[in-house]
């Protein structure tokens, strides 16, 4: 596919794949809207902390307006980023079920519209809509087997095949809504964090696909020209 002259379509990043994104889009329509009211509001700046990794706080959290990333401290003492969530996603869901410390830090990547549920509210929410326990289960199976490609990846493919999988995965997820050229609001940091590459390796795969006529770059942008072409190039 080409870009030819059609406007770009935005992809508001929520994952690495659907696995981890929009929980709320397998709901009915009467489970999807009591959700979204369930809790209370809370609003996070850009670069806010919802939560730290070690924390013991027992909310889960429902993205309505904007972006965070999930992160985890390395043994080196920098970051990983595990995924990026977006509206409509469930963040946080363990603690509702289990009383250890959160796994990961979340952090508002823009200005963020939340509604917190209270994990003795969610259990009970849960336990009231028999749809909406089968779409967790679902989801969380969904992100451990994210979590094991990712893991063969990082072992088996270099940082070019990382990327293009990443940005081919993300078009693939919005195939339904949306068509090339597609723009994705990451930059090139939070893009090594997913892919688990340093920023140089990142940004050497992307001029790669640049010079390949796949994607063109812009500030926390990537456009995204072909992504059938991406995903073949992944293997």
């Amino acid at each position: 596919m080409s870009s030819g002259t059609r406007a770009a379509t935005v992809l508001p990043v929520v994952a690495a794949s659907s696995a981890a994104g929009d929980f709320t889009r397998g709901l009915s329509e009467a489970a999807r809207t009591a959700l979204f009211v369930a809790g209370h509001p809370r609003r996070y700046a850009r670069h806010a902390r919802v939560f730290c990794e070690g924390d013991h706080s027992d909310f889960v959290l429902v993205v309505v307006e904007g972006r965070l990333k999930l992160v985890v401290t390395t043994v080196e003492g920098g970051e990983s980023v595990l995924g990026i969530r977006g509206p409509g996603a469930l963040v946080g869901e363990l603690a509702a079920f289990h009383r250890g410390p959160r796994m990961a830090t979340a952090v508002a990547l823009e200005p963020l519209v939340t509604r917190v549920v209270a994990a003795d509210e969610f259990r009970a929410f849960v336990a009231d809509q028999p749809e909406v326990g089968l779409e967790l289960i679902g989801m969380l199976i969904g992100r451990l087997r994210e979590a094991d490609r990712r893991r063969l990846e990082f072992g088996n493919y270099d940082t070019l095949s990382r990327v293009a999988r990443l940005l081919g995965d993300l078009a693939t997820d919005q195939a339904s809504s949306a068509s090339d050229p597609l723009e994705v609001r990451l930059s090139q940091a939070e893009v090594a964090g997913l892919v688990g590459a340093s920023r140089e390796s990142v940004a050497r795969a992307l001029g790669s696909l640049r010079t390949r006529g796949l994607v063109t770059t812009g500030r926390r942008t990537i456009m995204i020209l072909d992504s059938d072409a991406l995903l073949s190039l992944a293997g």
